[in-house]
């Protein structure tokens, strides 16, 4: 099986644009039915940035079909990103001393308090865990999250905290992915069920980003499509859809229909994800890649 979405369906520049969602449809309930009715699976990015409430994820379960699948993006505590205090659960908040509660950004590494924080995400997502919708849990790591083996060992305590759950690896620094690591990593990922999400973004010839090098090493195959706006993935204080405003053209497009179709092969299930959210460059770009895979698909 084959599918494809988004990575957002909520995204402030998709919603202004008019460019997807129908002129009657207002409301968080109706364009959530409205994304499903066109594709079958999202990736929710929201998450990244706080946890949501048990009730929401309740909502989003009722308003898809039973086939529909969720994918998220793991809160940014967990994968040794900064977060905002303020958008941790209440009581973990309180367990934070005074003076790192009114930091702007706090990078937590206490593993009570790690625990704690992905013990109230799968809280949250109960309900979507309950109705078998949940696909993989994004983890993706920030680019100075180099190799070592300390963090390898972190990807596996990452693993371990979300108990059960199938997790997704996104690694963002070049170091793990050369040549003759590369097929160390995959190996890794394989023998601890583990994905390895494959990722499209800019290239610089160095480190800073990763390349465009697909591989399946569990029974999910997953791709995450960045763009490719080298002008602004690594700057800093930009708002952060102009860092993935690229509308990938039909050529581009076309290449990467053999590796997705290759990695089915591989997988249970294969997962192409734009997350190009600018405008409707993702739903548009998604729309089209259903289109050229009804011919390529051996599935279909």
């Amino acid at each position: 099986m084959l599918r494809v979405g988004t990575c957002s369906w909520t995204e402030k520049t998709l919603i202004r644009s008019g460019q997807f969602y129908p002129k009657e449809i207002k409301t968080a309930e109706g364009r959530l039915r409205y994304y499903a009715s066109r594709f079958d699976t999202v990736e929710v990015d929201a998450t990244y940035y706080a946890i949501p409430e048990r009730k929401t994820a309740w909502l989003w379960d009722l308003r898809t079909a039973d086939t529909f699948t969720f994918h998220f993006k793991a809160y940014g505590a967990l994968t040794g990103h900064g977060v905002n205090p303020k958008t941790l659960p209440p009581d973990i908040r309180g367990m934070l001393p005074e003076k790192e509660g009114k930091q702007q950004l706090l990078i937590i590494k206490e593993p009570k308090l790690i625990e704690g924080i992905a013990n109230a995400m799968l809280d949250a997502l109960g309900p979507l865990i309950t109705a078998g919708k949940i696909g993989l849990m994004v983890f993706q790591y920030p680019r100075w999250f180099t190799y070592t083996t300390a963090n390898l060992d972190y990807i596996l305590y990452c693993k371990e905290l979300m108990k059960g759950l199938q997790v997704g690896v996104e690694f963002r620094h070049g170091s793990w992915l050369g040549d003759e690591r590369a097929r160390e990593i995959f190996s890794f990922l394989r023998s601890n069920d583990l994905t390895y999400i494959v990722a499209d973004e800019p290239q610089y010839g160095n480190q800073a980003t990763v390349p465009f090098l697909p591989a399946v090493t569990s029974d999910i195959a997953y791709f995450r499509f960045h763009g490719r706006n080298t002008e602004n993935w690594l700057k800093k204080g930009l708002e952060t859809s102009l860092r993935y405003a690229y509308d990938y053209s039909d050529e581009e497009l076309q290449d990467f229909a053999s590796p997705l179709v290759e990695a089915e092969k591989r997988a249970r299930t294969a997962y192409a994800m734009f997350n190009n959210c600018y405008t409707d460059y993702a739903v548009r770009n998604a729309l089209c890649m259903k289109e050229l895979l009804k011919g390529d698909s051996p599935s279909k």
